[in-house]
């Protein structure tokens, strides 16, 4: 009974006492009890490290060991101090005695008889074996049947890690061992109509199995039902033929000839006949290469040169892991190829079938290995751990090349790699092979534009591309850069010469109809990926299509789990395993992303299966809700005593919560993108509201410049929807959202427009704080449009508005607006005294954000007022807050107020470096009407310190930036430039 771990030494020093008082279990949930009573064995993690200890066979594991057992090659920082306190946490449930500190490691000692189940079924195994040894097949039965009732479900079910993984492989081949030899026991003694339905269940568990086949049609036939017995032959040879591309063993053969001839001596068992000696051969099983294999020229080399690394060590392996479609089987086959001459012995090649429903079983595949290899059938042993031992033995001296295509996991690949020096493996799989030992990762990305392009031009022909290249660019695009669906859509059209490149660029630009036009003969995209999709638990596979329905480019583990409406530790665990399929990608830490058309498949698979059919809604409202309860925290943080969270959309499901402004501020950065595409998914009634909330709580995307252009995108899309759905309330705040967008670029103009309109509908809809920010607007537009009367009517009544709303930071803001109003009309002291009250109202409220404001404000009017030193700290505050707060617009816009200060204070050299500094930080922000303001000031700065030309070409620049915008500043620079000079 091979196969079986041993256990001795954890049982040589143990009472009856002690044998009643604890018991422990791993052919299944990881378990313990006392006296009968479970006993807590703790975390994932910690069972974890109590099943390598128990499965130790009494002996010491060392720290490394055990690090490596739970967390294999890439442990956490903390790894040795969790052992160490899993261990702690274990010796105080366990008795006195049992998990021992021994040279820097743990063991398990002293468990008493049959306290162990593994202990305990190796022991009735062995019993058995025995019995039928001595011809007592009736006690061998039995020990047998007492053997395999201690498996209890799938062995050291939930715990992690790689050593866990390869015990619940070994553990379960070992059963199936187990029984198949009860199952031939079971016919021995004539219970053949018993075994039928056990055998016809196992065979349909485990379709490759050989050796149940045999025992079934031997079932079927001592039963009186040849015919059934000839059709189990027959699917046999069918399936083996469809998975494997192999016949049956000769035994089987040899089985179903008998039965064909009625052979009487099938009634009792018999030994077979001898077959002839192994023969020496060379097997060339690699699979043609494709003749426009494309790019990849990294990896190729990268490839190549681990497999030459082959002689000298015991074995190179190399894992590549990528989505399905990505080229994995196109790039191993071509670099095998390229390296056959290293390996003169021959090249093996198996589809292992890993993304199918029904994954080859590596036994088979050792068995169709050790033919090609020339092993006679009679050599070939039916356990899987004796063929691959044989399998070894077969390389041992050769220089053989393994390719193992399309893997399902390491525990299936694990047998069949040579171990021996001189050769290699190349295994495909759609999952990262981390818990294989040694092994060069490789992880396979889609193509870069330019090999996509190149591809698809081998296919096409180059004179159709050239002719539309911006079309072909199109279509690889569309196919996002997927080798498959390249081929596919290049296929395609090679096939029809009527089509142009622009005619397959419109087909594949209609996003809900691109995986139906990816097809071509009998390859297609979607069929690649339902593979992998009928691979996925039901857990997997309802996260898998809710995680398809938000438009992000990316998410976040915290908004995955509100998806999904789960903890983010069990969330954590479902993503990992997602991408351990390589149906989604670890984008950073933290951070998942899936294929542009895995994205696709994705969302046509919920529309599909998903229930109930509100599910969908419901998952995409819980996204929306965390967006938006987040980013109102943030806001609170960023602006506390603002009135804007009061007035906000009521969530359901909650968002994160944080200590500190970084932590804030760093989280909305880092979803701004997929922030903003929420929002713009989010146009149904149920959704409309909350999503301009949300835009609107995320104000300091735009404010800070970083996402301008992106939020006025937003904004405009969610004024359209609020218009369309004829909401008032909605439609009037979407547009402050829009009028500040456009504000902050530099249309002022539109923004204008807007911030009219939205004060128009805020009275409408009896929605006042609109209405405030709209006129605070106004206020804002007017200054730049010189309309200092209007500008001043505007803010006023945004002061008496945020007075009536109750809030404060909205009036402290208005205020410092004012004074900039008061500044323009010649005002100066009025100014100053405005811009520090509203200062003053910040700081009260421990506003730093809003502070740096207004001290922006205070600054421009210190500076007119000619108190130089005042203004420049005034300004530099703010300039120290605009950069910590990463608002790089305002950090340039205070760089080119110092610039000026620096300029009237007479310090050109100065005015110059912090000119160029606010155009360096204001490149692609903020509008061109700023850009312009900065040229000017350069171009004074310049010429000041004798750049003259310089500050001529800033001057033109600032000129045509000026005339284009029809901006009163024009008339300023062209005096300049006349002048040649500023003194």
């Amino acid at each position: 009974m091979d196969g079986g771990p041993r256990v001795p030494e954890q049982r040589r020093a143990s009472s009856s006492a002690e044998a009643a008082a604890l018991r422990f279990s791993v052919l299944g949930p990881v378990r313990a009890w006392r006296a009968g009573e479970p006993l807590n064995t703790g975390s994932p993690q910690q069972r974890a490290l109590l099943a390598a200890l128990l499965l130790r066979e009494g002996r010491t594991a060392t720290a490394a060991e055990l690090i490596d057992a739970l967390w294999g090659p890439e442990p956490p920082s903390q790894a040795l101090a969790a052992v160490r306190t899993y261990a702690s946490r274990l010796r105080k449930v366990l008795d006195p005695g049992v998990l021992v500190s021994e040279s820097g490691g743990y063991a398990v000692r002293g468990l008493g008889e049959g306290a162990l189940d593994v202990a305990a079924a190796q022991d009735l195994a062995a019993e058995a074996e025995k019995a039928r040894g001595a011809g007592d097949l009736g006690q061998a039965r039995e020990a047998l049947n007492r053997a395999l009732t201690l498996w209890d479900g799938e062995p050291l079910a939930g715990v992690p890690g790689p050593y866990a993984d390869a015990q619940r492989t070994r553990l379960e081949e070992w059963r199936l061992q187990l029984l198949e030899s009860r199952l031939d026991m079971d016919l021995e003694q004539g219970c053949h109509a018993e075994a039928v339905s056990e055998l016809t269940a196992l065979t349909a568990a485990h379709p490759l199995r050989e050796r149940l086949r045999e025992l079934l049609m031997l079932a079927l036939y001592r039963s009186g039902r040849q015919a059934e017995a000839l059709a189990v032959y027959a699917d046999t040879r069918r399936l083996l033929a469809e998975e494997l591309g192999v016949d049956p063993r000769p035994g089987l053969r040899e089985l179903q000839q008998r039965i064909l001839q009625a052979d009487p001596n099938l009634a009792e068992p018999s030994a077979p006949a001898a077959e002839p000696a192994a023969v020496r051969v060379r097997p060339a099983q690699l699979p043609a290469t494709v003749p426009d294999f494309t790019g990849r020229a990294a990896f190729v080399t990268e490839l190549s040169e681990v497999l030459a690394s082959a002689e000298g060590r015991v074995m190179a392996v190399s894992a590549l892991a990528g989505i399905g479609g990505v080229g994995k089987t196109t790039l191993a086959v071509h670099v095998a190829h390229q390296a056959r001459s290293a390996f003169p012995d021959g090249q093996l090649y198996v589809d292992l079938q890993g993304a199918g429903p029904r994954a080859a079983e590596p036994e088979t595949v050792l068995g169709s290995f050790l033919r090609a290899l020339g092993t006679p059938d009679a050599s070939i042993p039916d356990s899987l751990e004796e063929r691959s031992a044989l399998y070894r033995s077969v390389l041992d001296g050769r220089r053989v090349l393994v390719l193992l295509d399309n893997a399902k996991d390491a525990a299936q690949v694990r047998p069949l790699l040579p171990g021996t020096e001189g050769c290699a493996a190349l295994v495909t799989a759609r999952v990262r092979m981390v818990d294989l030992a040694g092994a060069h990762l490789v992880d396979l990305d889609v193509m870069s534009p330019d090999e996509a392009l190149q591809l698809f031009t081998k296919i096409v022909g180059a004179e159709r591309v050239a002719a539309e290249r911006e079309a072909a660019l199109d279509v690889v695009a569309a196919c996002g850069f997927l080798p498959l669906a390249i081929r596919i859509a290049a296929s395609r059209l090679a096939a029809r010469r009527t089509w142009t490149v622009s005619v397959l660029a419109a087909k594949l630009a209609d996003e809900r109809r691109r995986l139906d036009e990816l097809q071509a003969g009998d390859l297609a995209v979607k069929a690649t990926f339902e593979l992998g999709y009928g691979q996925l638990e039901p857990a997997q596979a309802r996260a898998f299509r809710l995680l398809g329905l938000a438009d992000g480019p990316d998410i976040s583990l915290a908004a995955a789990a509100a998806i999904l409406a789960l903890p983010a530790e069990d969330t954590e665990d479902l993503l990992e395993s997602l991408v351990d399929t390589s149906l989604l990608e670890s984008a950073a830490p933290g951070r998942y992303r899936l294929h542009d058309l895995v994205r696709l498949y994705a969302r046509a698979c919920a529309e599909r299966d998903e229930e109930p059919p509100g599910e969908r809604e419901a998952a995409m409202s819980r996204l929306l809700d965390f967006y938006l309860a987040t980013a109102a925290g943030v806001y609170a943080i960023e602006r506390p005593g603002d009135r804007l969270v009061d007035h906000l959309e009521a969530t359901e499901y909650p968002g994160l919560v944080f200590q500190d402004r970084h932590q804030a501020q760093d989280w909305l950065y880092a979803e701004a993108v997929s922030l903003l595409a929420c929002v713009r998914q989010s146009t149904a009634p149920g959704l409309l509201r909350r999503a301009v909330d949300l835009l609107w709580a995320a104000v300091d995307l735009t404010e800070s410049g970083s996402n301008s252009r992106e939020y006025e995108a937003t904004a405009t899309c969610m004024r359209d929807a609020a218009r369309a759905a004829a909401d008032l309330r909605t439609e009037g705040r979407a547009l402050v959202t829009l009028a500040n967008g456009h504000h902050l670029i530099g249309r002022f103009e539109l923004a204008n427009e807007q911030a009219i309109e939205a004060v128009r509908l805020s009275a409408l809809a009896g929605d006042p704080l609109p209405g405030c920010w709209a006129s605070n607007m106004l206020g804002i537009i007017a200054i730049y449009h010189n309309r200092l009367e209007d500008g001043e009517a505007h803010l006023t009544r945004a002061i008496d508005s945020f007075r009536a709303c109750g809030d404060v930071p909205g009036e402290a803001s208005a205020l410092c607006n004012l004074s900039r109003i008061r500044l323009a009309m010649g005002q100066t002291a009025s100014a100053v005294r405005l811009a520090q009250q509203g200062t003053a109202m910040y700081d009260a409220m421990g506003h730093a954000l809003k502070g740096a404001n207004g001290r922006y404000a205070l600054g421009l009017a210190l500076t007119r007022a000619g108190q130089y030193e005042q203004a420049a700290d005034s300004l530099q505050e703010a300039l120290e807050v605009f950069r910590d707060c990463r608002m790089r617009l305002w950090e340039g816009m205070s760089l080119f107020r110092l610039a000026e200060l620096d300029l009237s204070a007479a310090r050109p050299a100065q005015a110059a470096t912090n000119a160029e500094s606010a155009l360096t930080l204001l490149r692609g922000i903020g509008g061109e009407w700023r850009r312009g303001n900065v040229l000017t000031v350069l171009g004074q700065a310049l010429s000041r310190i004798g750049h003259s030309g310089r500050a001529t070409v800033c001057w033109r620049d600032a000129l045509a930036i000026f005339e284009g915008l029809g901006a009163a500043e024009a008339e300023e620079v062209r005096s300049l430039l006349k002048a040649g000079a500023v003194t």
